[in-house]
């Protein structure tokens, strides 16, 4: 199954043709806040990003664009199995849109893989995400100190696991 609909979403894998919306996203320094890595500076940057996305192995990888009211506003899934992540635009932040592409993709992937847990790795100035990854039935695992460099800023990591519910 290549595309997950939900009541306001459609979530699909990825296609060059996202390129543009995708950058819309990755561009924005708002929404790159917390990003493992600093918001792109050209379109090319996320051409590379969009291309690594596309040709992910499909046993290793699970992840979607999502559309909403016809548009790319973000993704959402696992660029890695079992590490779950997710960025929208912050024009649409605010509506439930991320907890409703989260819902649908961690149903997908505890039908479709053998994880024994989604895993995510959260800075813990992200109180958004914390909040909504908790509400999702995550819990803390851990936390470490300067797990990443963006830019000149070292940047700490929550870490959070979500235990599959049903046996393997």
């Amino acid at each position: 199954m290549n595309e997950i609909r939900t009541a306001r979403l459609i979530l699909r894998r990825a296609r060059i043709e996202d390129l543009e919306a995708l950058h819309a996203v990755f561009s924005r320094p708002e929404a790159m806040r917390y990003w493992s890595r600093p918001p792109h500076a050209g379109i090319e940057e996320t051409r590379e990003w969009l291309r690594s996305m596309i040709e992910a192995p499909p046993e290793l990888s699970d992840d979607y664009v999502v559309e909403y009211e016809g548009r790319v506003v973000g993704k959402a899934g696992c660029w890695r199995l079992p590490e779950i992540g997710f960025i929208l635009h912050p024009d649409v932040w605010g509506r439930g849109l991320a907890r409703e592409a989260l819902e649908a993709v961690i149903a997908r992937i505890f039908a479709n893989f053998a994880v024994a847990a989604l895993v995510a790795d959260v800075d813990p100035r992200n109180a958004a995400s914390l909040a909504l990854l908790k509400s999702l039935g995550f819990v803390e695992t851990g936390r470490a100190k300067a797990t990443v460099k963006l830019g000149e800023e070292l940047c700490d990591s929550v870490y959070l696991a979500l235990p599959r519910s049903d046996p393997q």
